[in-house]
């Protein structure tokens, strides 16, 4: 099974970018030519060394939490299952909102 990850693109090049994950790590070239020129800072979803969607920081943060917590399982530890996929620990809350009434999407 492959999973997507979300990466920032740090230098948009002619048909790639480089880009590197959250937590640093080494910087990739991934293929944009389904996505198009993007913008320094924009996140992606790699998936096979092609970018295959552009992303929202909140979702990007939000891949990255899931993926963190899948990390964790597959190293035998207890999870807080809330703290990694609190967008649907309170499946009542309107989309886009975080506990404590702020706006994730900043508006």
């Amino acid at each position: 099974m492959c999973i997507g990850i979300p990466l920032q693109i740090v230098e948009q090049r002619e048909f790639s970018a480089l880009c590197r994950g959250r937590g640093g790590g080494p910087v990739q070239e991934v293929n944009t030519l389904l996505i198009g020129p993007q913008p320094v800072g924009t996140w992606v979803l790699n998936f096979l060394g092609s970018a295959r969607e552009v992303l929202s920081e909140i979702d990007a943060r939000r891949i990255d939490d899931g993926l963190r917590a899948l990390e964790a399982v597959m190293r035998g530890e207890s999870i807080d299952v809330d703290e990694y996929f609190s967008d649907l620990a309170d499946p009542d809350r309107p989309p886009g909102r975080v506990r404590g009434g702020v706006d994730e999407a900043g508006s």
